[in-house]
């Protein structure tokens, strides 16, 4: 059962107990009222006559018979609305007077001197009060019975029970219509809102809730749309992350089907005796250059797992050092190549990982160096340390690279030149590398480049500032 259905039955039972007591309360007291109303009026008119026949008695010395038939006789002459029968009676039951409708009944016994009784009975299709007393005269006690015909308030009642049962029904359907309107209006905005989960359920995550209503409901529509939105963010994260790392095993199986094919191929045939000396010489050195390529590639790996596992440990070190240590190594081995190194830097101590951040400047300037072409080049490592943070700019003057490629740089086993790349030994996953280790230091690497004019990579590493005196 719809909740529209539940809320409209919930208020027509609400609405029938609340409007049936009040109504039925309401009519029964203002009926109750009405009785009481006539009660009095018959019990004054008793009064009127007993007080009557009382000074008549005081009067004559005595009451008598004709003296009470005489008296109602004009009393009846008067105003013959006041009763619908009166008749006395002695205590015998000898019939003194009687005036009205005759045809009616009255029981019980006599009451005591001084004394009246006031009761409703019905006798056929009509309801009447009866009121019965007692006089005292010549002749003994008399009885004094009384009727007044109520029965115009009892149809009067069953006509407002008629009204009411009307207005009761009509009650009920205007309550039925105004309160299925209001769910429907209230369950509008959760139906919406119920719509676009299942679209979002069915794939279509940018489906978005209406929040246009102002109220708790459009309050619930941008908390969902916020949620939403997040959950839109990480499932395509989570895509993003699954084509990556399906582009990440298919570029690896690539990279070790091509060597591994080469070395079992040149194995066959020295194994076979099928090369002299001198090929079994080449045939030897293609094998051991294919290997130091997959060792290089197994290093490689190696160190991203680290660096992306590994809780890396920050000490006090100076970015300055470990870019002089890194020239004075490499200086020599890229001079014989016609590459030149330039270095500057900043004086000022971080906290850092060393290794990782020695790793990320390798890596830069060796991704520089392949850059060159055959004839050589400058490289300029350039390190700053500004409110914190450690600066590291590798510019080079080399071949540069295309700029729709700058987005996949750091892209597992990307390579801008594939064929020059595998010359020089490169396995693709040097800037990849570089990306995890500025992470690991809460930064980030940005590249610039222009074909024929070469390439800037900058590197931001986050860390605790100690500056030293220059």
């Amino acid at each position: 059962m719809k909740f529209r259905v539940k809320f409209t039955l919930c208020m027509i039972g609400l609405m029938s107990v609340l409007f049936g007591i009040g109504g039925s309360l309401l009519l029964n007291v203002s009926f109750d009222r009405a009785v009481d109303r006539e009660r009095e009026e018959l019990y004054s008119v008793y009064q009127m006559v007993s007080g009557t026949l009382r000074v008549i008695g005081e009067i004559n010395g005595s009451l008598t018979c004709e003296d009470i038939s005489d008296t109602i006789f004009k009393t009846t002459g008067q105003d013959e609305g006041l009763w619908e029968m009166i008749r006395f009676r002695e205590d015998g039951e000898r019939l003194i007077y009687e005036d009205g409708d005759t045809s009616l009944t009255v029981s019980g016994q006599m009451p005591e001197k001084g004394t009246c009784d006031i009761r409703r009975q019905t006798q056929g299709e009509r309801e009447l009060l009866f009121l019965s007393g007692a006089l005292l005269t010549d002749a003994g006690k008399v009885r004094l019975d009384m009727a007044r015909d109520v029965t115009e308030l009892y149809e009067e009642r069953q006509g407002w029970h008629r009204i009411y049962q009307g207005v009761f029904i009509l009650m009920v359907i205007l309550c039925a219509l105004m309160s299925y309107s209001t769910a429907l209006l209230l369950t509008g905005n959760l139906e919406k809102l119920s719509g676009t989960v299942r679209k979002i359920a069915d794939g279509d995550l940018s489906s978005r809730a209406d929040t246009g209503s102002g109220d708790e409901f459009g309050q619930l529509g941008m908390d969902f749309n916020r949620m939403a939105d997040h959950l839109e963010e990480t499932i395509r994260g989570l895509n993003d992350e699954v084509e990556r790392q399906e582009r990440f095993i298919g570029d690896f199986s690539h990279e070790l089907k091509t060597p591994m094919t080469s070395i079992i191929g040149y194995g066959d045939l020295i194994r076979s005796g099928m090369l002299d000396g001198s090929e079994a010489a080449e045939a030897g050195d293609y094998i051991v250059s294919e290997g130091k390529r997959l060792e290089i590639l197994s290093m490689k790996l190696l160190d991203m797992i680290m660096a992306k596992n590994r809780p890396p440990v920050f000490v006090r070190t100076s970015p300055a050092e470990l870019v002089r240590r890194l020239a004075e190594k490499t200086a020599s081995a890229y001079g014989e190549r016609g590459i030149a190194l330039d270095v500057r830097t900043e004086q000022g101590e971080l906290l850092l990982e060393p290794d990782l951040v020695y790793c990320l400047l390798r890596n830069l300037v060796e991704n520089a160096a392949n850059a060159m072409p055959d004839t050589g080049g400058d490289i300029r490592i350039t390190e700053r340390v500004r409110d914190g943070k450690c600066f590291i700019f590798v510019r080079d003057n080399g071949r540069g690279i295309p700029e729709d490629s700058l987005a996949h740089l750091t892209e597992a086993f990307y390579r801008v030149d594939r064929s020059r790349s595998r010359r020089a030994g490169g396995a693709g996953l040097g800037l990849s590398l570089c990306r995890e280790i500025a992470e690991a230091h809460g930064g980030c690497i940005r590249f610039k480049s222009r074909l024929g004019k070469g390439t800037v990579v900058m590197a931001v590493l986050k860390g605790e500032r100690n500056e030293q005196p220059g």
